[in-house]
Protein backbone atom coordinates (compact mmCIF):
# COMPACT_ATOMS: atom_id res chain seq x y z
CA UNK A 1 0.00 0.00 0.00
CA UNK A 2 1.82 3.19 -1.42
CA UNK A 3 1.74 6.62 -1.03
CA UNK A 4 -0.15 6.77 -4.39
CA UNK A 5 -2.94 4.51 -3.10
CA UNK A 6 -6.38 5.95 -2.81
CA UNK A 7 -7.81 4.22 0.48
CA UNK A 8 -11.19 3.47 1.18
CA UNK A 9 -12.95 3.88 4.60
CA UNK A 10 -12.51 0.55 5.60
CA UNK A 11 -8.94 0.74 5.19
CA UNK A 12 -8.61 4.23 6.88
CA UNK A 13 -10.60 2.44 9.74
CA UNK A 14 -8.31 -0.53 10.19
CA UNK A 15 -5.22 2.15 10.30
CA UNK A 16 -6.86 4.18 13.33
CA UNK A 17 -7.78 0.73 14.78
CA UNK A 18 -4.30 -0.61 15.11
CA UNK A 19 -2.29 2.52 15.47
CA UNK A 20 -5.21 3.86 18.37
CA UNK A 21 -3.39 0.28 20.11
CA UNK A 22 -0.28 0.64 18.99
CA UNK A 23 0.58 4.31 19.76
CA UNK A 24 -2.29 5.06 22.96
CA UNK A 25 -2.57 1.83 24.37
CA UNK A 26 1.06 0.94 24.01
CA UNK A 27 0.13 -2.58 22.92
CA UNK A 28 2.99 -4.59 20.87
CA UNK A 29 2.62 -5.16 16.96
CA UNK A 30 2.51 -8.66 17.69
CA UNK A 31 -0.47 -8.81 20.29
CA UNK A 32 -1.82 -6.57 17.83
CA UNK A 33 -1.29 -9.42 14.86
CA UNK A 34 -1.93 -11.60 17.24
CA UNK A 35 -5.61 -10.41 18.75
CA UNK A 36 -7.12 -9.17 14.93
CA UNK A 37 -5.75 -11.85 13.23
CA UNK A 38 -3.55 -9.90 10.86
CA UNK A 39 0.35 -10.85 9.92
CA UNK A 40 2.83 -8.70 11.81
CA UNK A 41 3.83 -7.23 7.98
CA UNK A 42 0.16 -6.13 7.93
CA UNK A 43 0.06 -4.46 11.21
CA UNK A 44 3.47 -2.61 10.22
CA UNK A 45 1.77 -1.78 7.14
CA UNK A 46 -1.36 -0.05 8.36
CA UNK A 47 1.25 1.55 10.90
CA UNK A 48 2.99 3.28 8.29
CA UNK A 49 -0.51 4.32 6.17
CA UNK A 50 -1.72 5.86 9.73
CA UNK A 51 1.33 8.35 9.43
CA UNK A 52 1.13 9.15 5.69
CA UNK A 53 -2.09 10.00 5.89
CA UNK A 54 -2.31 12.23 8.88
CA UNK A 55 -4.55 10.14 10.89
CA UNK A 56 -1.30 9.79 13.09
CA UNK A 57 0.96 12.76 13.78
CA UNK A 58 4.15 12.32 15.75
CA UNK A 59 5.15 15.24 17.49
CA UNK A 60 8.76 16.24 19.62
CA UNK A 61 8.68 18.62 21.78
CA UNK A 62 11.70 20.66 22.46
CA UNK A 63 12.45 22.31 25.89
CA UNK A 64 11.01 25.95 25.34
CA UNK A 65 11.20 28.58 27.86
CA UNK A 66 7.68 29.34 29.77
CA UNK A 67 8.47 32.79 28.88
CA UNK A 68 7.82 32.14 25.21
CA UNK A 69 4.98 30.16 25.74
CA UNK A 70 3.39 32.61 27.85
CA UNK A 71 3.97 35.15 25.17
CA UNK A 72 2.54 32.58 22.44
CA UNK A 73 -0.76 32.37 25.00
CA UNK A 74 -1.03 36.22 25.10
CA UNK A 75 -0.45 37.28 21.41
CA UNK A 76 -3.35 34.54 20.83
CA UNK A 77 -5.91 35.56 23.01
CA UNK A 78 -5.06 39.28 22.26
CA UNK A 79 -5.94 39.01 18.38
CA UNK A 80 -8.18 36.17 18.40
CA UNK A 81 -6.23 33.49 16.91
CA UNK A 82 -6.38 30.09 16.14
CA UNK A 83 -2.76 29.60 16.75
CA UNK A 84 0.17 31.70 17.49
CA UNK A 85 4.05 30.22 18.03
CA UNK A 86 6.82 32.36 19.88
CA UNK A 87 10.75 31.33 19.03
CA UNK A 88 13.11 33.43 21.48
CA UNK A 89 15.48 35.88 19.59
CA UNK A 90 18.58 34.72 18.46
CA UNK A 91 21.19 35.49 15.77
CA UNK A 92 19.01 33.66 12.63
CA UNK A 93 15.61 35.31 13.62
CA UNK A 94 14.60 34.11 9.93
CA UNK A 95 15.91 30.82 10.05
CA UNK A 96 14.01 29.92 13.49
CA UNK A 97 11.00 30.95 12.34
CA UNK A 98 10.71 28.93 9.31
CA UNK A 99 11.66 26.32 10.69
CA UNK A 100 8.89 26.84 13.52
CA UNK A 101 6.34 27.60 10.59
CA UNK A 102 6.68 24.79 9.14
CA UNK A 103 6.24 22.75 12.26
CA UNK A 104 3.10 25.12 12.27
CA UNK A 105 1.51 24.06 9.29
CA UNK A 106 2.54 20.85 9.30
CA UNK A 107 -0.29 20.49 12.32
CA UNK A 108 -2.16 22.77 10.54
CA UNK A 109 -3.04 21.19 7.95
CA UNK A 110 -5.41 17.99 7.64
CA UNK A 111 -5.79 14.67 5.26
CA UNK A 112 -9.22 16.63 4.08
CA UNK A 113 -7.20 20.13 3.63
CA UNK A 114 -5.91 22.12 0.13
CA UNK A 115 -3.07 23.72 0.91
CA UNK A 116 -2.32 27.10 -0.98
CA UNK A 117 1.10 29.36 -1.18
CA UNK A 118 1.74 32.19 -2.70
CA UNK A 119 5.23 33.90 -3.47
CA UNK A 120 6.65 35.50 -0.41
CA UNK A 121 10.23 35.28 1.17
CA UNK A 122 8.76 33.93 4.30
CA UNK A 123 6.75 30.82 2.33
CA UNK A 124 10.37 30.37 0.87
CA UNK A 125 11.95 30.12 4.20
CA UNK A 126 9.22 27.60 5.77
CA UNK A 127 9.35 25.50 2.49
CA UNK A 128 13.07 24.98 3.28
CA UNK A 129 12.56 23.46 6.46
CA UNK A 130 9.17 21.59 5.51
CA UNK A 131 9.80 18.04 6.18
CA UNK A 132 7.04 16.60 6.46
CA UNK A 133 2.49 17.22 5.53
CA UNK A 134 -0.20 14.74 4.56
CA UNK A 135 -1.36 13.82 1.39
CA UNK A 136 -3.02 16.99 0.24
CA UNK A 137 -3.19 19.27 -2.97
CA UNK A 138 -1.16 22.28 -3.10
CA UNK A 139 -2.05 25.24 -4.69
CA UNK A 140 -0.21 28.05 -6.39
CA UNK A 141 -1.60 31.13 -5.31
CA UNK A 142 0.33 33.83 -7.29
CA UNK A 143 3.11 34.47 -10.10
CA UNK A 144 6.68 34.26 -9.29
CA UNK A 145 8.80 37.47 -8.51
CA UNK A 146 12.59 37.39 -9.07
CA UNK A 147 14.98 40.07 -6.63
CA UNK A 148 18.43 39.74 -5.77
CA UNK A 149 18.08 38.23 -2.33
CA UNK A 150 16.03 34.86 -2.99
CA UNK A 151 16.86 32.32 -5.53
CA UNK A 152 13.27 30.00 -6.16
CA UNK A 153 10.06 30.52 -7.95
CA UNK A 154 6.38 29.74 -6.69
CA UNK A 155 6.06 27.03 -8.89
CA UNK A 156 9.76 25.77 -7.49
CA UNK A 157 7.84 26.19 -3.52
CA UNK A 158 4.97 24.57 -4.90
CA UNK A 159 6.79 21.64 -6.25
CA UNK A 160 8.53 21.28 -3.20
CA UNK A 161 5.58 21.14 -0.87
CA UNK A 162 3.95 18.95 -3.18
CA UNK A 163 6.17 16.23 -3.38
CA UNK A 164 6.65 16.62 0.71
CA UNK A 165 2.40 15.92 0.56
CA UNK A 166 2.23 13.94 -2.54
CA UNK A 167 -1.49 14.91 -2.91
CA UNK A 168 -1.09 16.56 -6.56
CA UNK A 169 -0.49 20.07 -7.16
CA UNK A 170 -1.96 22.65 -9.36
CA UNK A 171 1.07 25.16 -10.68
CA UNK A 172 1.38 28.26 -13.61
CA UNK A 173 4.45 29.93 -14.68
CA UNK A 174 3.88 33.83 -15.24
CA UNK A 175 4.95 36.52 -13.47
CA UNK A 176 3.20 38.42 -10.40
CA UNK A 177 3.30 42.13 -11.63
CA UNK A 178 2.66 42.88 -15.87
CA UNK A 179 3.19 46.18 -17.18
CA UNK A 180 -0.67 46.92 -17.56
CA UNK A 181 -4.37 45.26 -17.31
CA UNK A 182 -4.60 44.23 -20.38
CA UNK A 183 -1.05 42.03 -20.56
CA UNK A 184 -2.50 40.95 -16.70
CA UNK A 185 -5.82 40.34 -18.40
CA UNK A 186 -3.72 37.83 -21.46
CA UNK A 187 -2.31 36.01 -18.98
CA UNK A 188 -5.14 34.98 -16.84
CA UNK A 189 -6.85 33.83 -19.79
CA UNK A 190 -3.96 30.66 -20.19
CA UNK A 191 -5.30 27.53 -19.41
CA UNK A 192 -2.80 26.55 -16.34
CA UNK A 193 -3.20 29.68 -15.03
CA UNK A 194 -6.89 30.23 -15.18
CA UNK A 195 -7.37 26.36 -13.39
CA UNK A 196 -4.72 27.22 -10.90
CA UNK A 197 -6.56 30.57 -10.05
CA UNK A 198 -9.84 28.86 -10.10
CA UNK A 199 -8.58 25.91 -7.65
CA UNK A 200 -7.20 29.08 -4.96
CA UNK A 201 -11.68 28.51 -4.54
CA UNK A 202 -10.56 25.03 -2.72
CA UNK A 203 -7.86 25.82 -0.27
CA UNK A 204 -8.70 25.61 3.06
CA UNK A 205 -5.09 26.62 4.84
CA UNK A 206 -2.43 28.91 3.30
CA UNK A 207 0.88 29.94 4.36
CA UNK A 208 1.23 33.59 3.47
CA UNK A 209 3.66 36.32 3.46
CA UNK A 210 2.50 39.87 4.43
CA UNK A 211 4.05 43.03 3.35
CA UNK A 212 4.16 46.75 4.37
CA UNK A 213 3.32 49.08 1.61
CA UNK A 214 6.46 50.56 1.50
CA UNK A 215 10.66 50.29 -0.01
CA UNK A 216 12.26 46.97 0.50
CA UNK A 217 9.52 45.44 2.65
CA UNK A 218 7.54 44.66 -0.04
CA UNK A 219 8.13 42.91 -2.97
CA UNK A 220 5.54 44.12 -5.67
CA UNK A 221 6.25 48.04 -4.22
CA UNK A 222 9.90 47.67 -5.47
CA UNK A 223 8.77 46.30 -8.62
CA UNK A 224 6.11 49.18 -10.01
CA UNK A 225 6.63 52.81 -11.02
CA UNK A 226 6.31 56.24 -8.36
CA UNK A 227 2.80 56.69 -9.70
CA UNK A 228 1.73 53.27 -9.35
CA UNK A 229 2.81 53.30 -5.17
CA UNK A 230 1.33 56.94 -5.00
CA UNK A 231 -1.63 55.34 -6.24
CA UNK A 232 -1.60 52.51 -4.08
CA UNK A 233 -0.65 54.38 -0.61
CA UNK A 234 -3.54 57.48 -2.12
CA UNK A 235 -6.04 53.88 -2.16
CA UNK A 236 -5.35 53.81 2.35
CA UNK A 237 -3.21 50.37 1.23
CA UNK A 238 -0.43 50.26 3.77
CA UNK A 239 0.21 46.47 2.93
CA UNK A 240 -0.31 43.27 0.89
CA UNK A 241 -0.58 39.68 0.75
CA UNK A 242 0.02 38.10 -2.30
CA UNK A 243 -1.07 40.75 -4.47
CA UNK A 244 -4.26 41.58 -2.18
CA UNK A 245 -4.04 45.02 -0.65
CA UNK A 246 -5.36 45.93 2.38
CA UNK A 247 -5.83 49.62 4.73
CA UNK A 248 -4.99 50.37 8.28
CA UNK A 249 -8.26 48.26 9.60
CA UNK A 250 -7.43 45.42 7.19
CA UNK A 251 -10.75 45.80 5.00
CA UNK A 252 -9.60 45.07 1.00
CA UNK A 253 -8.29 48.11 -1.05
CA UNK A 254 -8.95 47.52 -5.09
CA UNK A 255 -6.62 49.86 -7.19
CA UNK A 256 -5.27 49.60 -11.10
CA UNK A 257 -2.01 47.73 -9.70
CA UNK A 258 -4.69 44.67 -8.03
CA UNK A 259 -5.63 44.22 -11.91
CA UNK A 260 -1.79 43.86 -13.24
CA UNK A 261 -1.16 41.28 -10.38
CA UNK A 262 -1.20 37.32 -11.58
CA UNK A 263 -2.61 36.30 -8.02
CA UNK A 264 -5.97 35.10 -6.06
CA UNK A 265 -8.34 37.60 -5.45
CA UNK A 266 -9.26 39.38 -1.91
CA UNK A 267 -12.57 37.96 -2.14
CA UNK A 268 -10.62 33.93 -2.30
CA UNK A 269 -8.10 35.59 0.07
CA UNK A 270 -10.53 36.60 2.91
CA UNK A 271 -12.98 32.66 2.63
CA UNK A 272 -9.88 30.79 3.29
CA UNK A 273 -10.28 29.63 7.04
CA UNK A 274 -6.97 29.31 8.02
CA UNK A 275 -4.13 31.50 7.02
CA UNK A 276 -0.21 31.60 8.93
CA UNK A 277 2.09 33.56 8.15
CA UNK A 278 5.40 34.40 9.87
CA UNK A 279 7.25 37.36 11.25
CA UNK A 280 10.80 38.22 12.32
CA UNK A 281 11.30 42.20 11.48
CA UNK A 282 9.77 44.96 13.33
CA UNK A 283 9.46 46.32 10.11
CA UNK A 284 6.59 44.65 9.29
CA UNK A 285 4.62 45.51 12.42
CA UNK A 286 2.43 48.38 10.58
CA UNK A 287 1.34 46.17 8.23
CA UNK A 288 1.18 42.78 10.04
CA UNK A 289 -1.37 44.83 12.74
CA UNK A 290 -3.98 45.74 10.09
CA UNK A 291 -4.13 42.05 8.99
CA UNK A 292 -4.91 40.79 12.20
CA UNK A 293 -7.14 43.84 12.82
CA UNK A 294 -9.58 42.43 9.56
CA UNK A 295 -8.87 39.08 10.14
CA UNK A 296 -6.50 38.46 6.99
CA UNK A 297 -4.70 36.29 8.97
CA UNK A 298 -5.21 34.47 12.23
CA UNK A 299 -2.01 32.04 12.84
CA UNK A 300 1.31 33.89 13.68
CA UNK A 301 4.83 32.53 13.72
CA UNK A 302 6.75 35.30 15.42
CA UNK A 303 10.19 36.50 17.48
CA UNK A 304 9.78 37.30 20.71
CA UNK A 305 10.30 40.19 20.17
CA UNK A 306 7.67 41.17 17.35
CA UNK A 307 5.24 39.26 19.83
CA UNK A 308 6.11 41.78 22.69
CA UNK A 309 5.60 44.94 19.90
CA UNK A 310 1.94 43.25 18.96
CA UNK A 311 1.02 43.23 22.62
CA UNK A 312 2.42 46.67 23.05
CA UNK A 313 -0.15 47.72 20.32
CA UNK A 314 -3.22 49.61 21.86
Amino acid sequence: MGRGDVLDLGERRAAAAVARRYYLDGESKVDIATELGLSRFKVARLLDVAKETGIVRIEVVEPVEEQVLELAAQVRSRWGLRECRVVPDSDSPREDVGRAAADLLGRLVGPQDVLGMPWSRSVHAMVDSLTSLPRVPVVQLSGAMATNQVDSSTVAIVRRASRIAGGGRHVFFAPLVMPDEEAAAAVRRDPAVREALAAADTVTVAMVGVGAWAPGESTIYDAVDEAAREEVAAAGAVGEIAAVFFDEQGSLVETSVSRRVIALSGQQLVRIPTVLTSCHQLSRVPALVPALRGGLVNALVLTAEVAEELLAVP
